[in-house]
């Protein structure tokens, strides 16, 4: 279940996309951040009801970056937003998507809270409860609300997003083909 605590949210279930968790990555020649889309379905009310009130709680505790008043929501870059409409993509379909970064690394933990060290267990495409939290910026002319990434629980695997193939399906054994050498 998602539980708020001010501008903190803890999702329910959410599929990871675009899962930079384990190495911090330069995007745009930025500084290098862990990164993690995550995909909400819009079935999942109660984490969409929280992210909303953590956007609205954030502008109203961001006033200062703002020129000291709350301004239109309309006006803003918001982080949660509609997947069939941003994304030509199948995994985004009948889902919001928020996308949110750390320049420090995330916990990555398991059902039972424990810590998962291999790499490969936690990637785009399974499914987790993640801890993020909102706040307010202004910079270069662009003002709105961005997504802080806190910690990863991950709850199921998933289907790997991002169209890589497996080794088993690209080749044959070696010893069932005939080779000139």
């Amino acid at each position: 279940m998602a539980n708020q605590k001010n501008t903190k949210v803890v999702t329910g279930v959410v599929r990871l996309s675009y899962a930079n968790v384990w190495e911090p990555k330069a995007v745009n020649g930025g500084d290098e951040k862990y990164s993690v889309s995550l995909i909400i379905p819009k079935t999942d009310k109660k984490t969409i009801a929280d992210i909303e009130k953590a956007i609205d709680i954030a502008i109203e505790e961001g006033k200062g970056k703002f020129g000291g008043k709350t301004p239109n929501k309309a006006a803003l870059k918001l982080p949660l937003r509609d997947g069939d409409i941003e994304r030509d993509d199948e995994a985004y379909k009948d889902s919001y998507f928020v996308n949110a970064n750390s320049k420090t690394a995330p916990q990555i933990v398991d059902g039972k809270v424990q810590k998962i060290l291999d790499r490969n267990e936690v990637y785009s495409g399974c499914y987790a409860r993640v801890s993020i939290t909102f706040y307010a910026f202004n910079s270069n002319g662009n003002k709105g609300i961005a997504c802080g990434l806190g910690n990863i629980q991950k709850v199921s695997d998933g289907e790997p997003l991002g169209g890589r193939s497996n080794a088993e399906d690209d080749f044959t054994s070696l010893e069932d083909e005939d080779f000139l050498m």
